[in-house]
């Protein structure tokens, strides 16, 4: 009994875990974003007059307390940590679409902290359950700690890939957008807008990210590189190629992206046709596992009673 009470335990904690990381990732803030200037702004707003101690503790306390926890260990962190991983760490976390507005630093605390509060916890509960041996109660801490670490690169490579994912699926329909509005007229910075106005995906934001750095003052192939280095696929590195030499070399917009839609959706059909001949493949393992033992029960459970009582009756 005490062993599935502690079981029930973990799972609780397990998931309560996942959900703070979570939703903590998403809602964490950077000190560009002062939650107390927001704060103070929304007071403001109602005419009301506070202090900055009521506005502090009006806050939630992962904001009061758990975020700025994070963030010095980050500060503290960084100073030990060499500037490529801070580097590539600031590129997977553009490559996921910067999910909670964090900065390397801070995500690379995000590792201990989640790998100390799983380990923690599930040597709490070991320790609760008197069940195992002390080396099996550290071999469980250590296992629990080591998945707390990765757990922040799992969820930042999970975001990556479904953000890629969506990227690839709307670019053939987007292009023959893009095409449309380029052939009735419009220019490319407005046929991006069209794009961004449409629809509400990751690609949609991208282009409207590209059309608010081009009003701000930059160039625009310098806005496509950008886009493509955020979003990290090799369609969208070629598209913005071709849309470049197109404009450095006078080539027709309309053209050029008539080219480009039709190589986007010969490439998405390829893919599915690839993941179609994927799919008898990955079909083995749960047909081997469900399937099959089910089947064999049906056929031969009639053949094996049959059999039992036969040698029965010669006995």
């Amino acid at each position: 009994m005490g062993t599935v009470i502690a079981i029930v335990i973990v799972l609780v904690v397990l998931v309560g875990a996942a959900v703070l990381v979570v939703s903590g990732a998403r809602r964490f803030k950077t000190p560009d974003s002062d939650p107390l200037e927001a704060r103070l702004a929304e007071f403001s707003q109602r005419g009301e007059m506070v202090t900055l101690e009521q506005i502090e503790l009006s806050q939630p306390f992962t904001e009061r307390v758990i975020y700025p926890i994070i963030r010095k260990i980050g500060e503290m962190s960084s100073r030990f940590t060499p500037q490529n991983v801070l580097e590539q760490t600031r590129q997977r976390l553009e490559l996921a679409g910067n999910p909670g507005h964090m900065d390397a630093s801070t995500f690379l605390s995000l590792h201990f902290v989640t790998a100390i509060g799983l380990g923690g916890i599930m040597g709490l509960v070991s320790v609760l359950a008197k069940t195992a041996s002390a080396p099996e109660k550290f071999l469980l801490v250590l296992v629990f700690a080591v998945l707390g670490y990765f757990l922040p690169d799992l969820y930042v490579k999970s975001i990556i890939d479904r953000r890629q994912k969506s990227v690839r699926k709307a670019m053939p329909d987007a292009l023959d957008l893009l095409t449309i509005c380029v052939e009735a007229g419009l220019g490319f910075d407005a046929a991006m807008s069209k794009v961004n106005e449409k629809w509400d995906n990751e690609l949609a934001m991208a282009f409207g990210r590209v059309i608010r750095e081009i009003q701000l003052g930059k160039l625009r192939k310098d806005a496509l590189k950008d886009m493509s280095e955020r979003i990290g696929l090799a369609e969208m590195t070629s598209f913005v190629a071709a849309v470049i030499q197109s404009e450095q070399l006078g080539v027709s917009m309309a053209k050029v992206l008539r080219i480009q839609s039709d190589q986007m959706r010969m490439k998405r059909r390829q893919r599915a046709e690839e993941e179609a001949h994927k799919a008898p493949i990955k079909m083995i393992i749960p047909m081997g596992v469900f399937i099959f033992p089910s089947l064999m029960i049906v056929l031969l459970t009639p053949a094996g009673l049959r059999l039992w009582r036969s040698l029965r009756f010669f006995q």
